[in-house]
C-alpha cells in the first residue's frame, strides 16, 4: 500500500510548477488525471525533441499520470469534469491569472458541490496586490526575487540555470497539499492551497535577504565562490578546477598548513579571519592556485580530503548523470513511454518499506477513452464528444 493510494488529483496543468507537484504525487500512489487541450496538449510537449523526440521538461515532470484530453470551455466536457471532481480529492491548477476563477474553479465555488475537495492553486504573484495579473515566467520570477542580482559574476548578473521558481512553487504546492490531506483527515472537509511562485522563490532567498537588509549591501557576486566566506569555491590547478570550502578558523590553520604546506600563511594579517579573507580574497586565491599549478587536480583533491576539508567537482551533465555516487546508490530507473524507455531518477525521499510507482510517461491523450468508459460514457457518446472537439 502507497501512502497516497486512494488519492486521486485532476490537474488543470501545463510547463514546469503544477507538472512538477502532481509528479511527486504519482510517485507516490496518487492516481493524477492530467487535463490536456484537444490537439496540442501542455505546450512544454513542444519545448523541444531532445529525448528519443520528447521534450525534456516534459518528461522530467509528467510520469505516472493519466492523459486526458478536454476542452473545459465546452459544456460536454465542463461535465466530464465535474464527474470527475465528484471523486477527486485534489484539483491542481496553474492555469492564466484569473481562469480559474471566470470558469467556476476557484475554492469557493468548488466547495460547495464538493465540500472534501482540496483546490491548489498556483500563479505567478498570487490572486491579490497589484501584479496578481502579470505574466510570471520563471526567468522573471528570478529577476522580482533578487535571485538574478546576486547571481553571475561582479560584471554580468546571471539566471539559475535551471527553472528554480518553477520548481521552488512545485514543491511547496507538493507539501502544502500534504499537510491539507493530513487536515482533511481532522476536520472533514477541503480547502485551499495558494502558492505564489514570488513568494516561494522570496523564502528560498533567506539568507541573501537577511544579509543584504541587515549589512546595507546585497551578497556580491562572485561567479562560484561563495560571497561572505573565503576561501570557498572553484580555484585552478595544473589541469582544470577544484572547488572547495573552509568553514571555520580550524579548518583554514589546517588547510594552510597540510594543502598549502605553509602552516605560517595561517596568521597572515591579511587572512587571520574570514572577513579579512573575503577582503582580500583576489590576492588569496593567487598565493591558493600558485600552490596548485604544479599539481593535477587529482592530486588537490588528495590533499583536501587527507586534511578533512570538503571538496567537489565541477562537473559536466554527463558526469552527474554518470556520477559514481548516483550509480552506488541505484538511483537510476528506467520509466515507460510513447519513444521507448526513458531513465528516470528516483524520487530524493527515501521512506522505509515504500518503493515509489515511477510510472510512464503519457501520450497526448492517451488515457481520454478509458477514463470516459470508467465514468460510464459508450462508445457512441465518446465518439460525439471527439466530433465535436470536446475531447
Amino acid at each position: 500500500m502507497l501512502p497516497l493510494s486512494g488519492i486521486t488529483v485532476i490537474s488543470l496543468e501545463h510547463a514546469i510548477a503544477a507538472p512538477f507537484c502532481t509528479r511527486q504525487l504519482a510517485d507516490y500512489g496518487a492516481r493524477v488525471i492530467k487535463i490536456e487541450r484537444p490537439g496540442t496538449g501542455d505546450f512544454a510537449r513542444a519545448y523541444d525533441k531532445t529525448v528519443n523526440g520528447l521534450a525534456s521538461h516534459f518528461v522530467w515532470v509528467n510520469r505516472g499520470k493519466e492523459s486526458l484530453t478536454l476542452d473545459v470551455k465546452q459544456p460536454a466536457a465542463r461535465a466530464v469534469l465535474e464527474r470527475l471532481l465528484e471523486d477527486a480529492d485534489v484539483l491542481v491548477q496553474n492555469l492564466a491569472p484569473g481562469a480559474a476563477a471566470r470558469m467556476g474553479l476557484d475554492f469557493a465555488s468548488l466547495a460547495v458541490n464538493y465540500p472534501r475537495l482540496i483546490v491548489a492553486d498556483i500563479s505567478g504573484y498570487g490572486d491579490d496586490g497589484p501584479y496578481r495579473d502579470k505574466k510570471a515566467y520563471d526567468i522573471l520570477i528570478q529577476a522580482e526575487a533578487g535571485l538574478v542580482g546576486i547571481t553571475g559574476s561582479a560584471e554580468q548578473p546571471a539566471r539559475a540555470g535551471i527553472s528554480i521558481a518553477d520548481t521552488a512553487a512545485g514543491m511547496y504546492a507538493y507539501s502544502g497539499i500534504l499537510t491539507a490531506l493530513i487536515q482533511r483527515g481532522k476536520t472533514g472537509r477541503g480547502s485551499r492551497v495558494e502558492v505564489a511562485m514570488l513568494e516561494a522563490l522570496t523564502e528560498w532567498m533567506g539568507y541573501a535577504l537577511y544579509f543584504g537588509h541587515y549589512s546595507g549591501h546585497p551578497p556580491a557576486r562572485n561567479g562560484a565562490s561563495h560571497p561572505a566566506i573565503s576561501p570557498y569555491g572553484p580555484h585552478r590547478t595544473g589541469d582544470g578546477e577544484v572547488l572547495f570550502g573552509l568553514q571555520n578558523e580550524r579548518e583554514w590553520a589546517t588547510f594552510c598548513g597540510e594543502v598549502l604546506g605553509d602552516a605560517a600563511l595561517a596568521l597572515d594579517p591579511r587572512f587571520s579571519s574570514n572577513s579579512l579573507r573575503v577582503n582580500n580574497r583576489p590576492e588569496l586565491t593567487q598565493l591558493i592556485e600558485a600552490s596548485f599549478k604544479d599539481a593535477g587536480s587529482a592530486e588537490v583533491i588528495a590533499r583536501l580530503e587527507a586534511a578533512g576539508i570538503a571538496n567537489g567537482r565541477i562537473n559536466s551533465i554527463e558526469d552527474v548523470w554518470n556520477h559514481p555516487q548516483l550509480q552506488a546508490r541505484g538511483r537510476w530507473r528506467e520509466v515507460g513511454s510513447s519513444a521507448g524507455t526513458i531513465a528516470a531518477l528516483l524520487p530524493p525521499a527515501n521512506i522505509t518499506d515504500i518503493v515509489p510507482v515511477m510510472g510512464d510517461v503519457p501520450a497526448l491523450g492517451e488515457h481520454t477513452e478509458a477514463i470516459l468508459a470508467g465514468l460510464g460514457y459508450d462508445v457512441a457518446q465518446i465518439a460525439e464528444l471527439r466530433a465535436t472537439g470536446a475531447i
